[in-house]
């Protein structure tokens, strides 16, 4: 099956009349209500689209669904590549979960520094703070973890955070 057959189902089932009709084969119920109140053309036209996109075939005097044809669509279509390095743990620009291996936590902390602030730019807590929270839910932790690994530097005092050149 093509990888793009489930655009074949998704049309055929976008018509009201064709989903209505779907439904009631899928129920077993009597098609012949849907189908009466349509035109002879748009009757053929349902049931050549539920039947080209493989949803139905004919059985008999009536008709039956495929059951495997959204398995067999599902199967086909291409799976989304998986994230690979740092970006495996960041979902929609968030960390979502914080990396056990020492290198993983390396480039997980090395991307949210260099989001963070530019190198030489200086940062009040309070406004690391709020770009912290843009990408972690602990931002007291992270800027701890930022320090400690050496990728932010902090005043003495810890009002004043900076990025090292």
């Amino acid at each position: 099956m093509s990888p793009n057959a489930w655009r074949a189902l998704v049309s055929a089932l976008a018509d009201d009349s064709a989903r209505e009709v779907y439904a009631r084969i899928v129920l077993d119920t009597s098609v012949e209500p849907a189908l009466d109140a349509l035109s002879p053309g748009k009757r053929r036209r349902v049931l050549d689209s539920l039947r080209e996109a493989g949803l139905i075939s004919p059985d008999g005097a009536g008709w039956r669904i495929e059951p495997d044809v959204f398995r067999v669509a599902l199967a086909a279509a291409p799976s989304p590549p998986r994230p690979t390095g740092a970006n495996r743990f960041f979902v929609d620009g968030r960390l979502v979960t914080y990396p056990s291996r020492a290198a993983d936590r390396d480039e997980v902390l090395a991307r949210i520094a260099e989001r963070m602030m530019q190198p030489g730019e200086t940062l009040s807590e309070r406004a690391l703070n709020d770009r912290l929270a843009e990408v972690v839910d602990d931002v007291a932790a992270m800027r701890r973890y930022l320090v400690d690994a050496g990728f932010l530097d902090r005043a003495r005092d810890g009002t004043i955070y900076s990025r090292p050149r």
